[in-house]
């Protein structure tokens, strides 16, 4: 890995947290649910709904589009927005059972983005969070926590800004990519969220001076 400020955040995350191993999914098709949930959510709602979704099998492709919109409702009240939710996770479902998960997923890293943007319900967030862990492809994942680490060390940008510097500086390698972002959240929940600035292992890093 080369010497850049981003590979060296990288080595001080994984040295202080060690391995994180993410994404907790059984199956590919898990991790697009639970992409698909954990908006504007935390994630432990997420593994209250993805749970009830396997008591009632339908976190299988053509169970999950072919289930009632009432029960997947019910199912995912817990993350908020359920309607909304239940509506775009049969929608994407359907998608899946029509086209093939594998066929999706054999598709160029653009083209699967772009597909992935083209569904009800899916953002930059989620589409790359599916083409990384649930396809295995290299797209870095850029979230809030990675958006608000970034401008302590004095890099900002928009998401597409941020992502290219991430995916110019890094080696492109997939299990990197999963493994810094989960370094990322687990980093920010532990210090940013709770204002443990003083304590921060990055405080003293930035752009021009790393």
């Amino acid at each position: 890995m080369t010497s850049g400020i981003l590979c060296r955040v990288y080595g001080l995350l994984l040295d202080e947290l060690g391995p994180q191993y993410w994404w907790p999914a059984d199956t590919a098709f898990e991790v697009v649910i639970g992409a698909m949930l954990t908006q504007q959510t935390k994630w432990t709602n997420v593994e209250k709904a993805i749970e009830g979704l396997k008591e009632h099998s339908l976190l299988e492709i053509v169970p999950l589009a072919e289930a009632d919109t009432g029960l997947i409702e019910e199912l995912v009240r817990c993350c908020g927005f359920y309607r909304q939710k239940a509506s775009r996770l049969k929608g994407i479902a359907v998608f899946f059972a029509e086209n093939g998960m594998e066929n999706v997923f054999s598709l160029p890293v653009v083209e699967l983005r772009k597909t992935m943007l083209s569904l009800k319900g899916v953002g930059n967030e989620t589409a790359d969070s599916i083409v990384l862990y649930a396809a295995n492809k290299p797209k870095f994942v850029i979230d809030a926590y990675t958006t608000r680490m970034m401008k302590c060390i004095g890099i900002e940008g928009n998401y597409m800004q941020l992502q290219q510097r991430f995916e110019e500086e890094l080696p492109k390698d997939v299990d990197t990519y999963k493994e810094y972002h989960a370094l990322i959240v687990e980093y920010s929940k532990a210090y940013c969220g709770r204002k443990r600035c003083n304590e921060c292992i990055l405080k003293d890093l930035n752009e021009n001076g790393y």
